[in-house]
C-alpha cells in the first residue's frame, strides 16, 4: 500500500469537506442550521463546469459558479431569516432544487455528464511548491495540489482569526448565543445571519469548483456524494470550532482516501470499501454523542 498516495489523497478529499465545514460554521455560530451545504456545493460544481463548457473560459466559469451559489444563499436566507421558516425544510428544498436543476439541464442537453477536459488541463492546475516539492515523502504529500485545496487549509486559520479576533466574529457569536441580548445592544442580527449564510454559500461554491473543475474537469449529477452532510457531521462533532471541526473533516477525508486506495487492490470486494467513510461518520458521531452525554451528566452532578 502506498502511504504517500493515501496521505496525498487525504488532503485532496478533505479540501471540499473543510470548505463546507468552514462555511457551515459561520451559520452555525449565528444559530442557523444550514442543511443546504450539499445543494450549494452541487450548484457550484454544476454551474462552473457548465459555463466553462459554454464560454471556454475557466475564470468566467468560476465566477458564474460562485454567483449561482450565492443566489441559492440568498434564497435560503430569505426563507430562514426574513420569513422565519424551518431551516431543515428550507435546506432540504435547496438540496433538491440544485439536484433537479442539474439533472434537468443534463437531460435537456442529452448528456450523461459535462466533460471539459478539452478546455481544462487538470494537471496544469496543480501547484508544485518550490523547495517543498523536493523534500522526500513530504513533498509528494503536500505539493502538487490545485489552488483551492491550499485555500481550504489556509481558510481554517482565517476563520479562526475572523471568529475570535474581529468585531464581526464577536457579533456572529453573540447573535448565535443570545439573539435578544444582541438586538438590545444594537446588533442587526438578521444582517449578521445573512452575511454568515452568504459566506457559507461562497465557501460551498469554492468546494464545488475544487471538486468538479480543478480535480476532474467533469460534472456528473449528484457527484457531491453527501459531502455537505459529512460537513454537518464534522461541525456537530467539533462543536462549531474551526480547528476542531476541520480535524474531523480531515479524518473523513482520510476514510475516503483509504476506501479509494483499498479499492484498487481489493478486486471483487472493492465495493465494500466504498461504505467505509459512512461507517466512520456513524462511529464518530456515536462516540462524540456518548462523550457529550457523559460530560453533561458530570456538569449536572456538579451543579447539584
Amino acid at each position: 500500500m502506498n502511504f504517500q498516495r493515501i496521505l496525498y489523497d487525504m488532503l485532496s478529499y478533505s479540501a471540499p469537506i473543510i470548505l463546507c465545514v468552514l462555511g457551515g460554521n459561520y451559520a452555525h455560530k449565528a444559530n442557523v442550521l444550514n442543511i443546504s451545504l450539499e445543494g450549494m456545493l452541487l450548484m457550484g460544481a454544476f454551474s462552473s463546469v457548465l459555463f466553462v463548457m459554454i464560454s471556454g473560459n475557466i475564470f468566467l466559469g468560476c465566477i458564474i459558479g460562485i454567483l449561482a451559489t450565492l443566489i441559492l444563499g440568498v434564497v435560503f436566507s430569505v426563507m430562514c431569516v426574513t420569513k422565519k421558516g424551518n431551516p431543515i425544510i428550507a435546506g432540504l428544498a435547496i438540496n433538491l432544487l440544485a439536484s433537479a436543476i442539474s439533472a434537468f439541464v443534463l437531460k435537456a442537453m442529452g448528456l450523461a455528464n459535462l466533460n471539459v477536459n478539452n478546455i481544462v488541463d487538470v494537471a496544469g492546475l496543480k501547484i508544485n511548491i518550490p523547495i517543498i516539492k523536493d523534500i522526500p515523502f513530504i513533498g509528494g504529500v503536500i505539493s502538487g495540489h490545485p489552488l483551492i485545496t491550499y485555500v481550504s487549509f489556509i481558510g481554517i486559520f482565517i476563520m479562526w482569526l475572523i471568529m475570535y479576533r474581529t468585531k464581526f466574529g464577536v457579533y456572529v457569536r453573540v447573535t448565535g448565543e443570545n439573539e435578544d441580548a444582541a438586538t438590545s445592544v444594537g446588533i442587526k442580527t438578521n444582517r449578521i445571519k445573512y452575511i454568515a449564510i452568504m459566506i457559507g454559500a461562497f465557501c460551498c461554491a469554492l468546494a464545488g469548483i475544487n471538486l468538479a473543475l480543478e480535480k476532474m474537469a467533469l460534472f456528473t449529477n449528484n457527484m457531491s456524494a453527501g459531502i455537505g452532510f459529512i460537513a454537518i457531521a464534522a461541525i456537530f462533532c467539533g462543536k462549531g470550532k474551526p480547528v476542531r471541526s476541520s480535524v474531523y473533516a480531515i479524518v473523513f477525508g482520510l476514510a475516503q482516501s483509504l476506501a479509494t486506495n483499498l479499492n484498487i487492490s481489493a478486486g471483487p470486494a472493492s465495493g465494500l470499501f466504498n461504505t467505509l467513510p459512512y461507517f466512520m461518520i456513524i462511529g464518530i458521531l456515536a462516540v462524540v454523542s456518548v462523550i457529550q452525554l457523559k460530560n453533561n451528566r458530570i456538569r449536572g452532578f456538579k451543579n447539584e
